[in-house]
């Protein structure tokens, strides 16, 4: 036992020796590693100098919360008689599906097909952002990007292969570090967007050109079971007010026809009865049928604004820029560690030789 203990002993001499060893070698090498921090530094300054700010444009905005109330109750009991009026047909958007929307694909290249003015001229969001980060410069050598153009509002369907990956890049680039949708408070249910770029308009009219688009998107999807019901409703009401017109002018022709006529031809007053009763018929009809329509308006309504914007993205926006002090500390860092490292390995393959 005595003996573990003395190799144990020996064991831990050993390396604090091994540690001073170290130490002092490279303590030996001071030079090396003070240029090489200072070299660290330097680039750390200039790449601070370089960089260009980040712009971030902030909105946030709540979802509207329709419990129903009364008009709930209407609409279970226009269920029940067999009317259906749409009722609420947007539950699978929200929560976390909503900010999964906002950064979808499909919402963000709509986007960016959305015009702008630029110093006076109207071009799509892509463009703007294609001229942002000097895209075309590079682009100019190359004869099947040189004619790329991104008109606003142009139809995503017919792009050719070429547009497609140009504009898939750019969703890839803002997904992965320029967009960022959340709930900051699970108790409250306002959803926070923030949008980073290195141009400051952009970044305020693309934020506020998702959230117009992803609203409208939500609003017609969330609403659409209801406008439909509301459309057939109409047509209906429209079609039966024409027939109850008709009907209402066949009555007249055929009292015309059976004026004065001689009671005992009571069998030539039929058409004017059969008419009568159409009339009555389409009456019912009609009233029914504006009754729904009217609570097909209601519903309509109540399906929309579904999205309230509470803050938006006011210039100047909150810009964050790499300080020149963070360029010394964590360049000069860098480089000294790698200094640092470099010695050690070169020392340790030395020995192995």
């Amino acid at each position: 036992m005595n003996k573990t203990i003395a190799n144990d002993e020996i064991s831990l001499k050993e390396l604090l020796a091994s540690a001073s060893e170290w130490y002092a070698y490279l303590l030996s090498k001071w030079k090396i590693i003070l240029v090489s921090g200072i070299i660290g530094a330097s680039l750390g300054i200039v790449y601070s100098i370089t960089k260009k700010p980040i712009y971030k444009a902030t909105l946030s905005f709540a979802l509207e919360d329709e419990k129903g109330g009364g008009l709930g109750g209407a609409l279970g009991l226009a269920s029940t008689l067999g009317i259906d009026l749409g009722g609420n047909a947007g539950g699978i958007f929200t929560g976390a599906n909503l900010t999964e929307l906002f950064k979808s694909r499909s919402m963000v290249e709509k986007t960016l097909l959305s015009p702008v003015i630029i110093d006076g001229k109207t071009i799509s969001l892509a463009e703007m952002y294609i001229q942002n980060n000097k895209w075309r410069e590079k682009w100019n050598e190359k004869p099947n990007l040189k004619n790329v153009q991104f008109l606003p509002n142009q139809q995503r369907e017919k792009f050719t292969r070429v547009q497609d990956s140009i504009l898939g890049s750019i969703y890839t680039k803002l997904s992965k570090s320029g967009l960022i949708v959340a709930v900051k408070d699970k108790k409250v249910s306002i959803i926070t967007m923030e949008v980073s770029s290195t141009n400051e308009l952009f970044s305020k009219y693309f934020c506020e050109a998702l959230a117009k688009q992803v609203g409208k998107f939500y609003v017609d999807t969330k609403s659409k079971k209801a406008r439909m019901n509301m459309d057939i409703l109409e047509h209906q009401t429209d079609s039966i007010r024409n027939e109850l017109n008709g009907a209402i002018t066949g009555v007249a022709a055929a009292n015309d026809n059976t004026f004065n006529l001689n009671p005992a031809l009571n069998v030539r007053r039929a058409p004017s009865v059969r008419r009568q009763v159409d009339v009555q018929a389409n009456t019912a009809i009609l009233t029914e049928l504006v009754k729904q329509t009217e609570l097909a308006k209601v519903t309509l309504r109540r399906e929309t604004p579904l999205i309230q914007v509470i803050d938006k993205p006011i210039l100047p926006l909150e810009k964050e820029r790499f300080g020149k002090l963070k360029g010394i500390i964590l360049g000069g860092f860098l480089f000294g560690f790698l200094a640092i490292a470099f010695l050690i390995v070169k020392r340790i393959i030395k020995q192995l030789v």
